[in-house]
């Protein structure tokens, strides 16, 4: 077998405990004195630890060594803390039993309590199991405290042996639930402690402030200032003495103290050399707004991409590069790095942009449409901060309430999945990504939860509602208008957005007659005629709000003659407060500043100029209430399935597709049979996988023929399911009526879909599989799967932690 290349796959920046940045890596020959100057700066205590005796110091060109692996059977990895390596884990193959190997873990004296252990053993696993290897097992001296209570406190299954000197670990590969729910809050934590220097700094640098207004250099200082932000402002600029009335510094290295924060502002090539100033001076975080990277070519995607290496291994979090900053107006920052001329109002919405230009009109639009933002952060190219980690800082910020995001691509989709899924049962998501047809992202969203619109104009539409009014318990929508042709346009939009309109109860349909003009029509919608009054709109909207057949109400006004906006809305106003638990949404067709008519204080009711922009938004949030309201699945333990036994099957097959027999007994091992039956009461289906480069394994199911082919009525979801996303997509077919109306074993089916994604899941060998022709049978009687064909992937490089 041929030595496995590089795996540049499992380079990771990574975060420790205490929030510090690390890059992990895989050891290279390269290191060779490097980890030689590494051992030689361990304590005599640490050394005996790693060789569970007495130190014995070993030659330099047996340390030398140390550094060549084949990344298969051998490999280390290493932290580094600057040029330096920080920590080492390393694991070696048993020859005589390939699934399992001994690990060593190794960490520098001078950063033992700050979680380098628990973060290397993440990683050593997530890349173990993807060679092969399911058991790790250790040595580890009785008194080692530390290391014991990283293998206990991992949430993997570990078996120990018995007490003495040395103590036996054996720690089982397996993904398990609680070592997932531990990665993830450990995670969590050293995520929002590497970002509060960047959200809530409380010094911030400028590389390349400049005394020109209208400059980016200038107009960062100047939003600082004019910003309110309570901790010091240092300009940096060789030739000024002042900028924007504020002292000016040489050079980073100057400054007075280490800046928590800082901006660089300065020309692509003189970058580099700005981040490792601000590196050596002690800033924690830095934010490059500079462009003439990514987008410039590969030359420069390589040098933004060993910037945020560089950061990384430099204990600094970075944002961008081609970014317009960091806003943050919470009482604890009010921080407006960016040079954006808009700055946005204080509010509950918080939003990532990964497009720089865009956030300058997206700033000025939310002015415009007085939406308030507790925080805004442009990412740029993302190369460190991205989206995930901003998600995991506004989950726990009580001044944040919905989250926008503008996402172009993802760097880890299974991490977005994970996180946006703990998050929008409390907090809405709303996301605009480009790109119409790709299943992928749709599916990812609608499993983890997130409204995806498909315009920055629906983003804001329905931001505007889920930001000042609460999501309506249902689907049912009253309309109230003063003109017809509006309201017909309303309910189309409406029912076009999954709402229903429905006739109203007697009893308030008998109120609306005794309150209302005589040729007012109390039907659903209900027409007040262009006659209407303010207390007429008053005495409608309290009917249908207080009725419980209804969910929302749509207020639609077309200003007559007598204009009188502003007591219509006023009484909207009114009734809306008197029952805060159902949303309303209004469109005053014609009307100028009626925005600013439909706020009073805390109470807001969102105003769209036309009202299928009105429905569209509560549709989306009568979507996200009915998500959120429904139980969240789990990913179920499955009876039958014989791991073991299955990766015994592939283990050592080339790549390419695998013999029938072979096939067979993979899906007997996750208790799917291949039998051959005759055809059931439904039509006949398939359930496929792919490897999508971006989100790993997508599932797709089908009904077979036209249905797929002409119609493309196929769902897709991202694996790892749960029993939820199975449910969902086997209903989710536009023809799943027909398959209960033919007696289909749904739960059946449901079930073989989920035991598909275990497989694959387990697997991650398996590049492509089919099931086709899926026997669909009648209840009670399961599935008949009647062929398959599986394809195994190259894997000799293995992959990274997801």
């Amino acid at each position: 077998m041929t030595t496995p290349p590089y795996p540049e796959d499992l380079e990771r920046p990574g975060l420790v405990r205490t929030g510090r940045s690390t890059f992990v890596r895989p050891i290279r020959p390269e290191d060779a004195d490097r980890l030689v100057a590494f051992v030689g700066g361990l304590s005599r205590a640490t050394l005996a630890y790693r060789s569970l005796g007495p130190v014995v110091r070993a030659r330099d060109d047996v340390i030398r060594r140390g550094a060549h692996v084949d990344y298969l059977n051998e490999l280390a990895l290493v932290a580094l803390a600057g040029d330096e390596i920080a920590g080492l884990v390393r694991y070696v193959r048993d020859p005589e039993e390939p699934e399992h190997a001994e690990v060593t873990f190794t960490i520098r004296d001078d950063h033992q309590s700050e979680g380098f252990g628990r973060l290397l053993l993440e990683h050593i696993a997530a890349a173990a199991r993807a060679r092969g290897i399911r058991v790790l097992e250790a040595d580890v001296l009785a008194d080692n405290t530390r290391m014991i209570n990283v293998f206990l406190g991992s949430g993997h299954r570990v078996e120990t042996g018995p007490p003495g000197q040395i103590i036996h670990f054996e720690i089982a590969l397996d993904p398990q639930a609680q070592a997932v729910a531990r990665a993830e809050r450990r995670e969590h934590t050293a995520v929002r402690r590497s970002l509060k220097p960047l959200l809530e700094p409380r010094s911030v640098a400028v590389v390349g402030a400049n005394r020109s207004p209208l400059t980016i250099g200038h107009e960062i200082v100047a939003n600082l200032l004019r910003g309110g932000f309570g901790g010091s402002v240092f300009p940096v600029n060789p030739r000024a003495e002042q900028v924007a009335g504020v002292r000016a510094y040489p050079s980073v290295g100057d400054l007075p103290e280490p800046p928590d924060l800082a901006l660089v502002a300065v020309r692509a090539e003189a970058v580099p050399e700005a981040v490792r100033e601000c590196a050596q001076a002690g800033a924690k975080a830095v934010v490059v707004v500079s462009t003439g990277f990514g987008e410039s070519g590969a030359r420069g995607r390589a040098t933004e991409l060993e910037l945020a290496r560089f950061a990384r291994a430099s204990g600094m979090r970075l944002v961008g590069p081609n970014c317009m900053g960091v806003v943050n107006t919470t009482p604890a920052a009010r921080l407006a790095a960016t040079f954006s001329p808009a700055l946005p109002t204080p509010g509950r919405v918080a939003m990532s942009s990964q497009s720089g230009p865009l956030g300058l009109a997206v700033l000025d639009f939310a002015r415009r449409l007085r939406l308030g933002f507790s925080g805004f952060v442009s990412v740029g190219h993302a190369v460190d901060v991205s989206t995930n980690d901003l998600l995991q800082w506004w989950e726990e910020d009580p001044a944040t309430s919905v989250i926008l995001l503008h996402v172009e691509t993802f760097g880890n989709p299974r991490r977005f999945a994970r996180v946006a899924r703990r998050i929008a049962p409390r907090k809405p998501i709303i996301a605009v990504h480009p790109g119409h047809a790709d299943s992928a992202v749709s599916s990812l969203f609608a499993q983890s939860g997130v409204i995806r619109t498909r315009s920055l104009q629906e983003l804001f539409d329905v931001a505007l509602l889920l930001a000042h009014q609460p999501p309506p318990p249902g689907d049912r929508v009253a309309v109230i208008t003063n003109a017809g042709g509006p309201a017909a346009l309303t309910v189309g939009a409406c029912e076009a957005n999954g709402l229903r309109v429905p006739a109203l109860g007697e009893h308030t349909r008998q109120t609306l007659r005794t309150a209302l003009s005589p040729r007012a029509e109390v039907a659903n919608p209900i027409d007040l005629t262009p006659t209407a009054t303010a207390a007429h709109y008053r005495q409608a909207l309290d009917a249908v709000l207080t009725d419980d057949g209804i969910d929302a109400a749509v207020v639609l006004f077309m200003p007559p003659l007598a204009d009188k906006p502003d007591e219509v809305a006023s009484a909207i106003l009114d009734a809306a407060a008197a029952v805060p638990s159902k949303p309303v949404v209004t469109s005053f067709l014609g009307g100028a500043g009626v925005a600013d008519l439909l706020h009073r204080g805390e109470l807001v009711v969102p105003t769209y100029t036309f009202p299928e922009a009105a429905a569209t938004s509560l549709g989306h949030a009568a979507a996200y209430q009915a998500w959120r309201s429904t139980p969240a699945g789990v990913v179920p333990d499955l009876a039958g399935v014989d791991a073991e036994r299955a990766r015994a099957l592939i283990a050592g097959r080339a790549p390419g597709s695998v013999p029938a027999g072979i096939a067979t007994g993979l899906l007997d091992s996750y208790g799917i049979a291949v039998r051959d039956t005759g055809p059931g009461p439904g039509p006949d289906a398939f359930l496929s996988v792919g490897a999508d480069p971006v989100f790993g394994p997508v599932i797709a199911f089908g009904l077979t023929g036209d249905y797929a082919d002409l119609m493309a009525d196929v769902a897709h979801r991202v694996t790892p399911l749960t029993d939820r996303d199975a449910r969902e997509m086997v209903r989710s077919l536009r023809a799943s009526p027909l398959l209960e109306r033919r007696g289909v074993d749904l739960a059946a089916l449901e079930e073989t879909v989920l035991r598909i994604s275990a497989l694959v899941d387990d697997l991650p060998e398996i590049e492509a599989l089919e099931l086709r022709p899926l026997r669909l049978r009648p209840s009670g009687e399961g599935v008949a799967v009647t062929h398959a064909t599986i394809r195994l992937a190259d894997n000799t490089t293995g992959g990274g932690p997801s």
